[in-house]
Order: C-alpha cells, then structure tokens, then sequence
C-alpha cells in the first residue's frame, strides 16, 4: 500500500496540493481513478507475492523423488510397491482394472508361443544344436495335437482385441524392434527368417496407468469392459493353455528361437489354475507384475500422515512427489528438465541382465549400459546435492540364471576368476557402483545401495521403510534439524 508522507515541505506533498487547488472535477474523477487503479494493481501484486511465497514454503516441504534406470529394470514395478504401501486407497481404486492387464498379459504370451509355433511349421531357418543327447524327432518335431491346439486357441485374438478396445482410453501401438524378445503386449512378425531374428511388432502401450485403471479417469462415452465374458472365455481355454505352455516341444522351440518371454509371463502362465478362473480376483502380486508398458511422464503422490514430527508437512502429511519416467534410450532426453530440485534419485540396475543386450542397440551389454547410466547421473553437477539410493535389481533372476549354469565372467569379463556366486557377484557391483560415484561425483558424497527383487513384495516393503526413513534423515540434516 502506497504511504503519503504528512511532512508538509515534503516535495511530492508540495507538488500534489498544487495538482488538487488547480484541477477540474473531470480531472479530480480522472485522477482518483488512477489512484484507485494503482492501488488496485498494488494489491494484486501483493497478494500474488503472497501467494507465491506460499507454494514456495509448501514446495519446499515436498520431496521429490525420481525413479530412473534403463527399460526393464524394475521402476514401474518400484513404483506400484510404493503405492500399494503407502496409498491404499488409490490402490484399491485400481484394483479391478488391472484384471483386464493380467488378461491381457496372459493372452499376449499365448498368442507369442502360437506365432512361434506357426513360424517352425512354416519351415523357417533356426538353430539347430542339439545338446541333450535325444533324438531330433523327440526335441523338435510339432504333431497333429499341436496344430489342433493352434486352432482352438485362435479365437484369443478376439479377446485380445477386446481388451486392448476397453484399455484404448489414452493407449497406442508402439513400433518396436529388436532381439528376438517379447512382451505380453509384443507379438514379433515371423514373415521371413530374417524377420524371425530381428523380432518385430506393435507393443500396446498408455501414457499413464491412471488414464485407463481408475474408474473417474476414463474418457465420456467410452465402453465399460465386458469382464464377464473374457473371464469366461478364459476359463474355457485354460486347459488348452497349459498345454500349450507345459509342452516340451514347445519349451524347446522358445529356447531355440531365443525368445525371452518376459519374467511376468512365466509368473501368469504357471498360475492358469488361479487366474483363468470365473472367480478370479487380482492379488497385489498380480499387480506388481502385470506389465503396462507407458510412453509418458508417471507422477504420483504420496502422503505420509504419520511421518516424524520433525518431517515438514502440508496440511498435517509429509508429500512426496515420485516420478516414473520411460528407460529406452530414446526416452532418456526427458529425463534433464526433471533433474533440477529433485531430492532424490532411486536408480534402479538389474543384476541379472549381465549376459543380455539392449534391445535397442544389439552391440551394448545392458549391465554395461547401466554402468555407464549411473556414471552419467553421478557427474552432473544438477544432482550434486541430490540423495542418491541404488537398487540392485532382479537378484532373483541372477540366482536362477547362476544355478542353471550361466557363467558370469562368459559376459563380462572384468569378473575374472572371482566365485560364480550371487553374493559374490552383488559385492562386485555394489563396489563398482561405489568406485564409479567417488571418481565421478562434483563433491563428496555417499549412496545407499540395496540389493532388491521388486517383485517380492513383503521384502521390498522392508526396503522401502529404511529408503523412507533414509531419505526423512537426509532432508532434515539438510535443514540443520538434526
């Protein structure tokens, strides 16, 4: 607000007398509606400085936490642990939508293995190494039980484009091209052997999951799911299914066409009985697994009313802010704009993926790709401040690979003679993590390392609470709180 000096010798006092004795009445109606205007404005500018300093203090109670890592190494799947932990009841809202993504899942993979199938009776080239001893015939040869398996499980592309129509809202087909890899959203064209070892496809693909799980969220007038007939459906076909994915030729095709179904799909197909049921209901394990590939920016919050006293709060809760945001290499770019004022990065590796390849670039070692993704976060200087906690991911996967034969100095061979065991393994990493942090980082600093399997999710719930209580110590050292 604008104070008017009482000092009469005061210049401005002087020179407004002078302008009130001499002007007209258009002029003084002229000249308190400029008053009035200034004032006007000045308040608005007060007021918007107040409000501003407002969200300034709030934002500054907010921690903001970003999830990073290559594509498939676990941020999704970190992010539904937070979730299901710490903000049920957005959790619960879901719940129901994610039985068409387990469905959905489930058939993909099926209709994968069939292209797999159709591919060998079509006589396309692939390896023929036989490395058990049996007969050709035995490992390899498809029958007439298998072509007629093909035709009864034809009709589940229906039910697929049925679910993918209901999961439409805010969804697209994304090209995708690679290994020979797939999802239960990827079905890889066997048009020629050439396309055989290259892979190819559409991947169904959301920008967010809130777009298409949460009731409210979906678009006016589009069709509610028909979940009574799917579930039906799969249920008729559930034997076929398990034969199908139980059969040893089968088996043998998968592997000799080195397609890696991804680690989800032998967790649902295995479980036919339990989920291809009329009276199926999706448990929180079903979740944490069923892929949902997204191409957007996830954001979520979370609320903490039963943070320590200490912790700032908004509206009497402790917020953090988590970011998912995409892993392939053409998503990475997006990834600066959110490095500035963020608290914290959980940056994820997966430890199992020391024998595999980018599926963008099929000449990069992944594990060297996470490597290299590590030193690049740990050298910027817009994260020299920012709390750093590593996830050593997928450790699960490493032991099953490790016992089955897998050795890890074949991959990587700065391993050396060291023991093919998983602890030692992790030690390994855990340390060449540390080395590339202190030769890369601007100042001195440490980072919490774990070694995790997101998808158990009683242990991942322990490792959250040490990450929440870690990061609630970190930020108030740096108020000078504690």
């Amino acid at each position: 607000m604008v104070h008017i000096s009482d000092d009469p010798e005061d210049p401005f006092v002087k020179l407004l007398e002078q302008e009130i004795q001499g002007e007209t009445p258009a002029q003084t109606t002229a000249r308190l509606k400029r008053e009035s205007d200034a004032q006007r404005i000045s308040d608005e500018i007060d007021e918007r400085i107040k409000n501003d300093r407002a969200v300034a203090k709030r934002e500054s109670a907010v921690v903001k936490v970003l999830l990073l890592g290559q594509a498939e190494s676990g941020k999704s799947t970190t992010l539904k642990n937070f979730r299901m932990r710490y903000d049920t009841e957005a959790w619960e809202k879901e719940r129901h939508g994610w039985r068409a993504v387990v469905q959905l899942n489930i058939v993909r993979s099926i209709l994968t293995i069939l292209a797999v199938i159709n591919a060998e009776l079509s006589g396309e080239i692939f390896g023929e190494s036989q490395d058990d001893g049996a007969a050709p015939d035995e490992l390899t040869k498809f029958t007439d039980s298998h072509k007629l398996l093909m035709i009864r499980l034809a009709p589940l592309r229906d039910v697929e484009s049925n679910l993918q129509r209901w999961l439409g809202a805010g969804a697209e087909l994304l090209s995708t091209s690679g290994p020979m890899a797939a999802t239960p959203f990827e079905t890889p064209v066997y048009s020629s052997a050439a396309a055989s070892e290259r892979g190819s496809g559409k991947e169904f693909v959301v920008r967010r999951w809130h777009d298409v799980l949460d009731p409210d969220a979906r678009q006016p007038g589009h069709s509610n799911p028909d979940f009574e007939s799917v579930t039906i459906t799969l249920a008729g076909y559930r034997d076929d299914m398990k034969l199908l994915w139980e059969d040893r030729v089968v088996q043998r095709a998968l592997a000799r066409r080195k397609l890696i179904l991804p680690d989800s799909a032998g967790f649902f197909l295995n479980e036919l009985d339990r989920i291809a049921t009329r009276q199926y209901v999706v448990t929180d394990d079903d979740i944490v697994r069923a892929r949902l590939r997204t191409v957007g920016i996830q954001e979520y919050r979370l609320r903490f009313k039963d943070a320590p006293l200490d912790a700032p709060k908004i509206n009497g809760a402790w917020e953090w802010r988590i970011y998912d945001v995409g892993g392939c290499r053409t998503n990475r770019p997006a990834w600066l704009p959110f490095f500035e004022n963020t608290n914290v990065i959980i940056f994820l590796c997966p430890v199992s993926c020391f024998d595999e390849r980018l599926e963008e670039d099929r000449r990069v070692n992944r594990l060297e790709d996470s490597l290299i993704l590590w030193r690049s976060i740990c050298t910027s200087k817009l994260l020299t401040k920012t709390q750093l906690i590593l996830f050593m991911n997928k450790c699960d996967l490493l032991k099953l690979k490790l016992k089955h034969g897998t050795r890890i100095k074949d991959h990587l061979t700065s391993y050396g003679d060291r023991p093919n065991e998983v602890m030692d393994f992790v030690k390994y990493l855990r340390e060449k993590f540390k080395e590339i942090l202190k030769q890369n980082s601007p100042a001195p600093r440490k980072a919490y390392i774990y070694p995790t399997t997101v998808t158990d999710t009683q242990a991942t719930a322990k490792t959250l609470a040490l990450v929440r209580d870690g990061i609630f110590r970190e930020n108030l050292a740096r108020s000078h709180l504690i």
